[in-house]
């Protein structure tokens, strides 16, 4: 059993694989958070705290005058409120009736559920019966009426368990959440570091590690999305953890809005995190009977370091996250026709791209912006879903039809969420788009948004969408948003709720998308946020695959993919090849290498295919051989991080079956010297007693004749697992700038002459 309770002491322990978690409710019912680390006993970790009289930290009560070591301020607790007695930063703040902020939450009861809870009408892991189990725990302020239940969905193969909050308004006046946060873990000792992402539109996911000192820390959004500036994941460690070693915790917020990621050390040094919904212009009012979710977190711990704690990410995301079709099918790689055409194009230019496209294996078209309405450049025709048939010189009905005559599948790129002054929409609906009534609004890559937060404009997406896709024959949707949300205001909610319309906004697309994702279940959805500004595990619960920057060039790539690898898939990353000169950076990087970096995610085009040589669309074609031939190593192996990006000369990283029966290595060398120290590499995710052969992916003597045959390469030569774990490889040399190289290990038997 996943989930172990003793009655009598009234202690929870959850146990997964190979963790361990555990809460009480204490004699004075208050919920106290025990442990959480490396799997142990079902004992009482309690017994274990150390309660000293600590200065101006207040006491209870009923406790008051006689127990002055016991104080909210300086106990480990499962959910911590506000305004009682804890002067630390806390999960929840609510504003009462009367006025008062303050939130007294005492252990009530629980129960046992078979199975994963759900979210109705958000994102969150889910899990046949078999596969998890669920712990709802209840607390109470008994003089608001305000209950408040944490629910733990345990998923003990995985090492994962998940936290969200139900609150629910049992009284007779209202209550206004002012703070609500879906976790609270307080560690009783140790001295972490956390590492978190950072990053602008362009640079996302950039690394970032550093301790956790006493005051607050924190990371968070507040532009309505999870944005580009900072992801909703982080990690804490302890120091000197690494890929392999050391206790590593890792927290995904499943959401794609506004959030709040802080950590505090404390007067005696315990840590404390939180995270949950950003407090900032948010509010939320329950009448009696009124109930709220706040969203879900992912966490899981791992004491064999960091690569292990991502793994476990990948495989909670890809296998109970993601959902539908597109889950498990193999997806097309594609072209995407925006680098190569911009907004500049004809039908015909299209179907050109469409017709080589084929020829050279490609399998999906991708027709990008510009396509519909007045939309010449970024200032007009957002908003319109009618296509510019005087641009592409038929329907766009027509347009499809003939490029998957060509043998090609057909997707389209949709920004259903912006909108712009000049349009149609606009001048019919206002009122529609997002702003305050007396202000001008703050314009963003010259386009508004449209108010997802009312109901009847998201009928009105969901409608027109369903009738421009159910009327082509589209197999792919880019789901774009080009601006973040600012002058945050709707003209449905009362002056006292407008605190709700960022969640509501959120809300109101996870609606939109859940009815277009069932009513077109053919379809592969994939998400773009200006790039990453909304590369969530929220999104990815209604769309599969991310387009993860804007940044198309292959060595930007390698940071912002390194820093995306920690909490996500490669299945989630959507990732091309572009032209060179790089449109964002003017880099000129080999075609090889760009190929390299689009492999490590779901892999496709974004250039004009008809002006490259034929030398270069030879390789592409086997660039796509290459691809399809590892497709399930690549989307569903495990991923390993060899060497970052952020030092040395060359990134590593590697891709193993779980079987340990296969790997992919791939090198790219980002910064090239004379006379260079070998790369070494120490493979990952072998079987030690199984002997291996190593092949380049290309043909080293026919690329570069006269070269040295790299070492290690032989043909027919075997090593063991254990030799290439505990001594390595040696990565080939770079021959020219930006090399890549890629080399595949498989597992064969050793030849009878092998020495026993």
């Amino acid at each position: 059993m996943a989930i172990i309770i003793d009655d009598t002491c009234r202690v929870f322990t959850l146990q997964t694989k190979n963790s361990t978690y555990q809460m009480k409710a204490d004699a004075q019912d208050v919920l106290l958070h025990t442990y959480y680390g490396e799997k142990t006993d079902n004992s009482d970790k309690s017994l274990l705290f150390y309660q000293a009289d600590r200065g101006f930290s207040g006491n209870p009560y009923e406790l008051g005058k006689i127990d002055r070591t016991y104080s909210l301020d300086s106990l480990s607790q499962e959910y911590s409120s506000f305004g009682t007695g804890d002067y630390r930063i806390t999960s929840l703040r609510v504003q009462n009736g009367d006025g008062s902020q303050a939130a007294q939450l005492r252990y009530t009861g629980y129960c046992v559920q078979k199975g994963k809870y759900g979210i109705v009408g958000m994102p969150a892991v889910y899990a046949d019966d078999e596969e998890a189990q669920t712990l709802v725990i209840r607390l109470e302020d008994s003089c608001s009426g305000m209950e408040v239940e944490l629910y733990y969905g345990v998923l003990d193969e995985l090492d994962v368990i998940t936290r969200a909050v139900r609150i629910t308004n049992q009284g007779t006046q209202d209550i206004v959440l002012k703070k609500a946060a879906s976790m609270n873990l307080d560690w009783e000792y140790g001295d972490f570091q956390w590492i978190s992402f950072y990053g602008r539109h362009g640079m996302e996911m950039n690394f970032q590690r550093e301790g956790i000192h006493h005051g607050i820390q924190a990371i968070g959004s507040v532009r309505g999305s999870s944005s580009h500036q900072y992801n909703p994941f982080v990690i804490l460690c302890e120091k000197g953890a690494d890929e392999t070693m050391g206790s590593c915790y890792g927290f995904t917020f499943v959401y794609s809005g506004e959030f709040l990621i802080e950590a505090e050390k404390d007067q005696i040094d315990r840590t404390r995190l939180i995270c949950g919904i950003h407090p900032d212009n948010f509010s939320w009012t329950l009448h009696g009977g009124d109930t709220f979710w706040v969203p879900e977190v992912i966490m899981t711990h791992s004491g064999n370091g960091i690569g292990k704690v991502s793994r476990n990410l990948h495989k909670a995301i890809r296998e109970h996250i993601c959902r539908g079709e597109w889950k498990d099918r193999q997806r097309p790689v594609l072209i995407n026709n925006w680098e190569a055409t911009y907004f500049t194009f004809t039908g015909e230019k299209l179907i050109a791209i469409a017709k080589e496209a084929k020829r050279l294996g490609i399998e999906l078209f991708v027709l990008d912006d510009g396509w519909y309405g007045k939309r010449e450049d970024d200032s007009t025709g957002l908003g319109e879903r009618f296509p510019n048939e005087e641009k592409l010189g038929c329907t766009l009905k027509e347009l499809a039809e003939r490029i998957v005559a060509e043998g090609m599948q057909f997707g389209i790129w949709l920004e259903p969420e912006g909108i712009s002054e000049d349009s149609d929409l606009y001048r019919c609906h206002p009122d529609w788009a997002v702003g305050i009534p007396g202000r001008k609004p703050c314009l963003s890559r010259g386009q508004l948004i449209l108010d997802f937060s009312r109901k009847d404009v998201q009928d009105f997406i969901i409608e027109r969408l369903s009738e421009l896709l159910g009327g082509i024959p589209v197999t792919y949707v880019k789901w774009d948003c080009n601006r973040a949300i600012c002058d945050k205001f709707s003209g449905m909610l009362d002056a006292g709720r407008q605190g709700e319309f960022s969640h509501r906004y959120v809300r109101g697309l996870y609606r939109g998308l859940e009815k277009l994702t069932e009513t077109f279940p053919g379809i592969l959805f994939e998400s773009c946020g200006g790039g990453g500004g909304r590369f969530d595990a929220g999104m990815l619960y209604y769309m599969p695959q991310i387009w993860g920057s804007d940044t198309t060039d292959a060595i930007e790539r390698l940071s912002i993919q390194y820093g995306a690898s920690f909490g996500y898939p490669v299945s989630a990353m959507g990732t091309h090849v572009s032209t060179v000169p790089n449109h964002q950076t003017g880099r000129v990087t080999p075609l090889s290498t760009r190929g390299c970096m689009a492999m490590a995610g779901t892999f496709g085009y974004e250039l004009d295919i008809s002006r490259l040589t034929p030398e270069e669309k030879t390789e592409i074609k086997e660039q796509i051989s290459t691809f399809k031939k590892y497709y399930n190593l690549i989307q569903r192996g495990d991923y390993y991080r060899i060497f970052s990006p952020l030092e040395g000369t060359c990134t590593v990283w590697e891709i193993a079956d779980p079987s340990g029966g296969e790997a992919l290595l791939s090198a790219v060398y980002h910064h090239v010297q004379a006379n260079p120290v070998p790369v070494r590499v120490k493979v990952q995710g072998l079987k030690d007693e199984a002997g291996y052969q190593l092949f380049l992916t290309e043909d080293f003597k026919e690329k570069y004749p006269g070269k040295r045959r790299p070492y290690g390469f032989g043909p027919g030569e075997v090593i063991s697992g254990a030799a290439l774990r505990q001594f390595g490889l040696v990565i080939p040399e770079a021959v020219n700038g930006f090399q890549a190289w890629q080399i595949y290990v498989k597992e064969c038997p050793y030849p009878s002459t092998h020495p026993k």
